[in-house]
């Protein structure tokens, strides 16, 4: 399997993370005094910063799985 189909695979997951993490992030960034994010606002962030993440976690999944083949 590519790392391009992993990364598109692992998108939609990547996402979703991404956006809770980061709806959370500015929930106790609130007590500092930054403006809290809409849960859109998390959503579309989400898809912003899911990408990156998809695609770095796609080459940390392509090792394992080369070392996986290699074991075997």
């Amino acid at each position: 399997m590519s790392r391009g189909r992993l990364t598109l695979i692992l998108y939609p997951l990547a996402a979703g993370a991404m956006a809770v993490n980061l709806f959370f992030a500015f929930l106790i960034a609130s007590w500092v005094g930054v403006p809290v994010l809409s849960p859109v606002q998390a959503l579309l962030g989400g898809a912003v910063l899911g990408w990156p993440a998809s695609w770095l976690f796609s080459g940390h999944m392509k090792r394992l799985m080369a070392k996986a083949d290699g074991a075997a």
